[in-house]
């Protein structure tokens, strides 16, 4: 099996933001993480992240928040996305 594309949704903010999301299903899991998903969510503007969910290998699952990196508990990739628009909401001040 090769990596699947399983998801890419991209949109821009009139203030120049940008959401980016994508979601691969891959063979095998990403170094670090329990589950066959690779993924990259970001929020922020051109060479800047504000939010960023990510799987790098090595690192398993995390976030960047706030300019702080955490570990992330994976569920679903519904909860990762919900989790994720959650965060941009708050950091645009939207909630």
């Amino acid at each position: 099996m090769k990596a699947v594309k399983a998801f890419y949704d991209r949109a821009e903010y009139p203030d120049g933001a940008v959401v980016e999301m994508t979601i691969w299903l891959v063979p095998e899991p990403v170094a670090g993480s329990g589950h066959r998903f690779k993924y990259s969510l970001f929020y922020g503007y051109s060479g800047k992240r504000v939010v960023g969910y990510d799987n790098e290998r090595g690192k398993g699952d995390h976030r960047h928040f706030r300019g702080r990196e955490r570990p992330y508990l994976f569920s679903t990739v519904e909860e990762l996305i919900a989790d994720f628009l959650s965060d941009v909401r708050r950091i645009r001040g939207e909630s």
